[in-house]
């Protein structure tokens, strides 16, 4: 089951560059909004039928955890669904799912030590996004700026990620995502206002992508990989997004007519032998969630 979870999560985090790219006409803010909006609709309303007092018994602890995961997924959306608009699909994904490279860094440097498995998987892992992207940084100023942004976006997803861990701790999957979405979804929207973005008004059209990318990127893609960060641990969840590599670079070239990468399917194994390694290789999941304090 939890392999199964895990695929539905790949293929929905790997709808978000294409959607958003597909949807030009939708500010990236804006979409960044609606899609946490509704995501948090949809999953708190579950969680309140239930047991409607579950958010008034949170303690200070998760809501601290929670508020720092919302605010680096704010971050995180404006910097990344602003860079699919600058520079191609393929490059802004691949330099943004580097997160698990960030994620192990930042937990070496807070005293996590990894045996050689995960040093080589994540390596494998790494190579495997070279292969599939080449890389390609830069090709015009405005491209350079987004992929400048896309990596920044990496780190911010690290952040999110390692933050959401602590949460998911004592916090249920419900519980934790409808919170984070709503806190998510209130600081970008001062970001909307502040910078003078639309709300609405947004056409059939652009109504259409936003709802998809709720369904498929938010619901389906962030809020598995938020269940899996109990029983998976931070670092394994950050290396299986990178499957939204080559999972976004062929949407985009089925329906955005954007050329796909040569080495997509060689990038594609090697990316599957550096997970091996990485899952091969973790620490106890209770010193692996212990790392963001």
């Amino acid at each position: 089951m939890m392999y199964l979870l895990a695929l539905i999560g790949v293929l929905g985090v790997s709808a978000s560059g294409p959607i958003v790219a597909a949807f030009p006409s939708v500010p990236a803010l804006s979409m960044a909004l609606w899609r946490n909006a509704l995501g948090t609709a949809v999953m708190a309303a579950p969680v309140l039928v239930r047991d409607p007092r579950s958010f008034g018994r949170l303690r200070r602890r998760e809501w601290g955890w929670s508020a720092a995961a919302a605010l680096s997924l704010a971050l995180h959306f404006a910097c990344f669904m602003t860079s699919i608009r600058m520079t191609s699909v393929a490059a802004a994904t691949a330099l943004v799912c580097l997160q698990a490279a960030w994620i192990a860094l930042f937990q070496t440097l807070q005293g996590v030590r990894y045996g050689w498995r995960v040093g080589a998987g994540s390596l494998l892992a790494v190579a495997g996004v070279i292969v599939i992207t080449g890389f390609d940084l830069g090709g015009s100023s405005q491209a350079l700026t987004g992929d400048l942004l896309a990596i920044l976006g990496g780190v911010l997803a690290a952040s999110y990620t390692l933050c959401g861990a602590k949460a998911r701790e004592s916090m249920g999957t419900g519980t934790y995502t409808s919170l984070c979405y709503g806190m998510t979804a209130a600081v970008l929207l001062v970001m909307c206002l502040a910078l003078g973005e639309p709300l609405w008004g947004f056409g059939v059209k652009g109504w259409i992508g936003i709802i998809a990318l709720a369904i498929c990127a938010q619901v389906l893609g962030h809020s598995v990989f938020n269940h899996l960060l109990s029983s998976m641990g931070p670092l394994t969840v950050s290396t299986l997004v990178l499957f939204e590599i080559p999972g976004a670079a062929i949407l985009a070239a089925v329906f955005l007519g954007q050329e796909l990468p040569a080495g997509t399917v060689v990038g594609l194994v090697i990316i599957l032998a550096g997970l091996y390694f990485v899952v091969r290789g973790q620490v106890p999941r209770k010193a692996a969630l212990s790392t963001a304090e």
